[in-house]
């Protein structure tokens, strides 16, 4: 088969890495790629949102799988793009309905879902300008933490905890009136703050059938200890120690299973990822959101644990047997560490030089590239807040942790900056 893979961080990366090793992959290419996954198959430069332009490149390389690294195309309707053009519509896609979609695209859409299927979630309420006094008043009886939450996508920044009400309406109208996040903000979902363990858990769905195929334990704040501002995550371990088959057997019964059983019974198409962003309290364990695709950098830590073949997982899931596919895992554990340019999630300098050491010997760690460019001469550059992401196995994710702190200590870029905590509550 050849494949494209739309998109250009670490989660491509190891996708890319992932499907490069499958004996039905012919040729890969990934659009635009990065450093990393020029040397796992073909960067082309073309936008995730350029249609058209993917139309035309998938005709002229017999493309059969599209998959999908990041959102934007999701919400914006690549799938019914391909499945409403003949020349397309027998390419496997992997992603959802654009109304699928908008699980992730629409705070206010993923809540109505939850609260119709019996999907435990944190209580919320809704508001747009035109109850925006009926919203500060809602917000100044509101017990704290306030958690506010744009109810478009935002690029990872439409989401504020308030210690205070003040705080809270100030938040509420920069949101909807000053519009901070444009139309995106235009509508604003206020919720409970739940006190507890996030966990992600990551699921492969025909919109019928399901196989999870991984979770993770993502570290988000900048600073160690868990403190500071949030990122895009600066680390990941899988599995979580208290993931136990009890657990993840209430996750499946309790979420799962409803949250698939609801895209049937509401019509919804869904090919593809669904992320269960989820927060565990005492013995509950609620949704805390839901995204249409892997998440980064958990892509990082949970594809190189799963053994099972990922081509012959999206091939089964676009035939209809999804559910009879084994699904395989190392019992080791594994880590992702996050390598992040100073400055971020601020402001912070591009295309400087990265000097990368030399893992070619070494089968228990990989480098995955995230903000990186590969230049003309070969040498590779920052490109992004989040630079690399390095991920290894160790019998226990203190070893794991270790060997990825250790590659990065052989590593170096201007300003270069990582946590050496990573998985520091389960040593």
């Amino acid at each position: 088969m050849n494949i494209l893979i739309l998109g250009s961080g670490g989660r491509e990366h190891a996708l890319a890495w992932k499907v490069s090793q499958s004996y039905h992959c012919d040729k890969l290419f990934i659009a635009p790629g990065n450093a990393g996954t020029a040397t796992l198959g073909s960067n082309v430069a073309i936008s995730v949102v350029d249609f058209a332009a993917q139309k035309q490149f998938c005709l002229d390389n017999h493309i059969n799988i599209v998959i999908v690294g990041p959102e934007e195309p999701l919400v914006k309707g690549i799938y019914d793009f391909y499945k409403a053009d003949d020349a397309l519509i027998n390419i496997i896609v992997v992603g959802p309905s654009a109304n699928a979609a908008q699980l992730e695209g629409s705070k206010s859409f993923a809540k109505t879902f939850m609260l119709k299927h019996g999907i435990p979630t944190a209580a919320y309420a809704e508001f747009t300008i035109g109850n925006l006094q009926e919203g500060k008043e809602y917000i100044s009886r509101h017990t704290l933490p306030i958690v506010l939450k744009a109810d478009g996508l935002a690029a990872g920044k439409g989401v504020v905890i308030s210690q205070t009400h003040e705080e809270a309406l100030q938040v509420f109208e920069d949101m909807i009136v000053g519009k901070q996040f444009g139309e995106a903000s235009s509508k604003v979902v206020i919720e409970e703050f739940l006190d507890g363990i996030e966990i992600s858990v990551f699921a492969l769905t025909n919109g019928k059938d399901y196989q999870i195929i991984g979770h993770a334990k993502d570290y988000k704040r900048i600073g160690e200890g868990d403190k500071g501002l949030n990122t895009g995550g600066m680390g990941c371990v899988s599995p979580v120690p208290f993931a136990d088959n009890a657990f993840m057997n209430t996750i499946e019964e309790t979420i799962i299973k409803p949250t698939i059983n609801g895209l049937k019974e509401d019509g919804l198409e869904y090919y593809g990822f669904v992320f269960f962003g989820l927060i565990k309290c005492k013995d509950a364990v609620k949704v805390i959101e839901y995204n249409c695709r892997l998440g980064d950098p958990e892509t990082e830590v949970i594809l190189p644990r799963l053994e099972t073949d990922l081509v012959a997982l999206f091939a089964a899931m676009d035939n209809g047997t999804l559910e009879d596919v084994n699904i395989n895992f190392s019992d080791n554990s594994f880590a992702t560490v996050v390598a992040v340019s100073g400055g971020y999630p601020g402001e912070y300098k591009k295309h400087l030089p990265v000097s990368l050491p030399d893992i070619s010997f070494k089968e228990d760690s990989i480098i995955f590239h995230a903000g990186t460019i590969q230049h003309e001469d070969n040498t590779v550059l920052t490109n992004g807040g989040r630079v690399l992401a390095v991920t290894s196995e160790g019998k226990t994710i203190k070893d794991a942790v270790e060997s990825s702190l250790a590659i990065l200590e052989d590593t170096s870029f201007d300003e270069m900056y990582y946590r050496r905590d990573i998985g520091y509550e389960f040593e």
